[in-house]
């Protein structure tokens, strides 16, 4: 049965009408969605930034320690092994590796943003306390803020069999008891409302470490909250130090375990949960006031990314890579002449030397980012076949990525001759993950000098 032409012409219309709406829609869903959930205060007009005085320090994010003494056999801890990235058995080993590495690199003071246990278990906790107290004990300050895995974890367990049984997890009161002797007990400031402090490693030199994790919303037997945020309260303790910092004309760096800026275009779509909620505005107010760099993690990846916010200013976002995650990195960074010189280093190939062990600790990131990418396209019901060969290069695009200084030349290309209608319909509404990790703005990531005044 044909359409008449009458009919044809008001389908025609409803369908134009309702694609109409459904962009109006989603246009302003967007902007709803860009719109800041604080009121934030902008230094008027832009600070510039305090003359920076000369400082060597390291970063080493992530640690997800485990002590395993918490088991590493059996049918539970394999499903928790091989459903992440982190070499779980040897994270002992690395920061130790680690700290031996930091000692010998003549390093005034060392930044931790953040996930310094595998899920918050007081062993953990008290293991790495432990550890860090080398570098406080050869004159070496060490200052941490928690991350999403450290306080009140649900999910703080010992692994027996096929069971997982809980065990106690460090509250976020304990915190900062543990840490004393690691940016708290010397705090210059506390927010009352969080983890977050100021600290002077070096004369004219704050360290604003800041606490966005969300730790208060764990409820036991649920699962972590990954995700960043802050108050209004925390928002307006920042402006405060802010503006106390520029009446004394101190620069300030900031360390937080959540990204302020995108890492790489389409992050906060498909990622949302490793950037701080109002990121933008958190950036813009960070810059305004003169800060120009913000040492993050969380992401385990090694990124330099910057941001730009007009009249407000401009800082990086100098993101590490996980400790615990090959490639194992470390920054060194030196302050002087007003540049921030950052070089980084690798250590997963010094772990049981004479062994495949490093290229086994790739192989095994590449593998287990490949098993999630062919999960997620059988999820949407496309082919193993062809779930397998988008997941083959899904998974170099994050390799890429947490190793850092992506080439875009070596992103391999797919046939979509492969895929059915249905994958390649899948793969289109996907690959702007695999570009965006691919490709890699200015300025480099891993060995870069940063202009802190410009």
């Amino acid at each position: 049965m044909s359409i008449k032409p009458r009919t044809r012409t008001v389908i025609l219309r409803a369908l134009a009408t309702l694609a109409v709406l459904g962009a109006a829609y989603l246009a302003i869903s967007g902007y709803l969605d860009s719109l800041p959930r604080l009121d934030y205060t902008m230094a008027e007009p832009a600070v510039a930034s305090a003359s920076y005085p000369e400082a060597r320090f390291a970063v080493m994010s992530d640690l997800h320690y485990y002590d395993t003494s918490l088991g590493t056999s059996g049918e539970a801890f394999e499903d928790v092994f091989g459903s992440d990235r982190k070499l779980l058995k040897e994270t002992a080993e690395l920061l130790e590796l680690a700290i031996d590495d930091v000692l010998a690199s003549g390093v005034d003071f060392v930044l931790i943003p953040g996930d310094l246990t595998k899920d918050g278990e007081v062993v953990n906790h008290e293991a790495v306390s432990t550890a860090l107290g080398r570098l406080r004990d050869a004159g070496v300050e060490v200052y941490v803020v928690p991350g999403n895995h450290d306080a009140d974890n649900p999910e703080a367990f010992e692994f027996d069999g096929a069971e997982k049984i809980p065990v106690p997890s460090v509250s976020q009161d304990e915190f900062p008891r543990v840490y004393r002797d690691f940016g708290y007990g010397e705090a210059r400031m506390r927010d009352e409302t969080s983890l977050s402090y100021v600290a002077e490693p070096v004369d004219g030199l704050w360290l604003l470490a800041l606490d966005a994790t969300r730790s208060e919303e764990n409820e036991p037997g649920g699962t972590e909250v990954t995700a960043g945020a802050f108050t209004q309260a925390q928002v307006d303790w920042i402006e405060q130090v802010l503006q106390d910092a520029r009446a004394e004309g101190v620069a300030v760096i900031v360390m937080m375990h959540h990204g302020v800026v995108e890492h790489w275009d389409g992050q906060a779509k498909l990622h949302p949960e490793y950037l701080v909620e109002d990121y933008p505005s958190v950036g813009a107010l960070l810059a305004s006031y003169g800060v120009r760099a913000v040492f993050t993690g969380h992401y385990h990846a090694q990124d330099v990314a910057r941001a730009d916010f007009g009249d407000h200013g401009f800082l990086y976002d100098i993101e590490t890579g996980s400790l615990a995650t090959a490639p194992c990195p470390i920054r060194y960074c030196e302050i002087s002449a007003d540049e921030l010189a950052v070089r980084s280093e690798t250590i997963v190939d010094r772990v049981q030397p004479g062994t495949s062990y490093g290229a086994d600790a790739r192989a095994f990131v590449l593998e287990t980012i490949a098993s999630e990418a062919y999960d997620v396209s059988r999820g949407y019901n496309v082919a193993e076949d062809q779930s397998r060969y988008i997941a083959d290069h899904v998974a170099p695009a994050f390799v890429a990525h947490y190793e850092g200084d992506e080439d875009l030349s070596a992103q391999p290309a797919i046939d979509n001759g492969r895929l059915s209608l249905w994958g390649r319909f899948i793969w289109s509404q996907q690959r702007y993950v695999v570009d965006g990790l691919w490709n890699d703005p200015a300025p480099a990531d891993n060995d870069v000098v940063l202009s802190l005044v410009e």
